[in-house]
Order: structure tokens, then sequence, then C-alpha cells
């Protein structure tokens, strides 16, 4: 069980950042390999300027980094646990999604 503020914090932070699905696709994109706003933005098919709001948030929580190359930027996740890390709750997410708990999670929309 968490009881450090410390872990909560760090828990929330990644709940946070996972909340909006444009970020979520961020980190999945640099799990696959570290990218330039430019091409991230062309891949994810969003603006620019979109981009750099999500990636402000995904720095600000701590889950990746800003590398600079040259003149350029490439981003990349903080730390390659947090790749495993994604792997995981794709997978869980998947085995909760099949396995349905709630009896009436289709009419009450939760599960």
């Amino acid at each position: 069980m968490l009881t450090l503020a410390a872990d909560i914090e760090v828990l929330a932070r990644f709940g946070r950042a996972l909340a909006d699905p444009i970020r979520c696709r961020i980190l999945l994109a640099l799990r696959e390999a570290p990218a330039h706003p430019a091409d991230l933005a062309d891949a994810l098919e969003i603006s620019r300027t979109r981009l750099s709001n999500h990636l402000a948030c995904l720095r600000d929580c701590g889950l990746v980094v800003a590398v600079p190359v040259g003149r350029r930027t490439r981003y990349e996740l903080a730390d390659e646990r947090l790749g495993h890390a994604l792997d995981d709750l794709r997978t869980a997410v998947v085995a909760v999604a099949a396995d349905k708990t709630c009896a009436d999670a289709d009419e009450k929309g939760c599960c």
C-alpha cells in the first residue's frame, strides 16, 4: 500500500498525463523512439502548437525530457522504465476490458 506522499504524487502525475488521449499517443510514440516535435506533430496529425502544449505538460509531469540536438530539440521518455510501465498498463487495461466485473457495466457505463 502506498503511504508516502511522494509515491502518491508520482502516480497522480502519471495519471494526469494519461488522462488525455493526445498525451497517451505522444508517450506511445516516444516509447517507440525519440522524436523531434515537427516529426511527432506530423505523425500524430496534430498542430505543432497543440503538440507543444502537451509536451510541456509531459515535461512538467517529469515523463519526457527535451534533449538539445544542434539547433533542434528531440524529445524522449525521461526513463526507459516508463516504456515498460506503458506496456504493462496497456495489457492490464486489455485484460480488464475483456473481463467486466460489473454485471451492469454496459447500462451504467462503468468498468
